[in-house]
């Protein structure tokens, strides 16, 4: 990488990482839920049926099917999620939104959208945000078709 990309990189990672951070540390301090919690109850609650295969979860959160069952246990224990048998596939596992969930994943919501305001869109300019979204997803769909394997190494 030259400079300019070096320097480009570096300061998407680091705002990245303290956005992160920042919204995180707030849903936690007002809802003791974490920003992977609040991405995961919203998953559940705007699904149909309010359910997930716990599979799909994982895929959904790009998240370590051990690691999401740790989460899913801790939501359970607020009251926040129930675990149960999938009715099509009584050895699938599916995680449901509870109406606890709901509510919390409401309030949450207001704290996450205040937090991505202040802290990311009243940063830019319309054109700034247009074009953040557009980047942000071309990197994000050329992720999904797989990293470029060849590519790496040979920086």
């Amino acid at each position: 990488m030259d400079i300019a990309e070096q320097k480009a990189w570096q300061n998407f990672l680091d705002a990245a990482l303290r956005l992160y951070a920042t919204m995180n540390r707030s849903l936690v301090d007002d809802h003791g839920l974490t920003l992977n919690d609040v991405r995961l109850l919203d998953l559940l609650a705007k699904s149909p049926t309010g359910a997930a295969r716990m599979g799909d979860v994982a895929e959904a959160l790009m998240s370590l099917p051990s690691r999401v069952t740790r989460q899913i246990h801790r939501l359970e224990r607020q009251g926040l999620v129930v675990r149960g048998a999938s009715p099509e596939d009584g050895r699938g596992v599916l995680a449901t939104i509870t109406p606890d969930g709901r509510q919390a994943l409401d309030e949450a919501l207001q704290t996450y959208g205040a937090a991505v305001r202040a802290h990311f869109l009243d940063r830019l300019s319309r054109p700034q945000v247009t074009a953040m979204g557009e980047n942000c997803r071309r990197i994000s769909a050329g992720l999904k078709t797989g990293p470029a394997a060849a590519k790496i190494g040979r920086v």
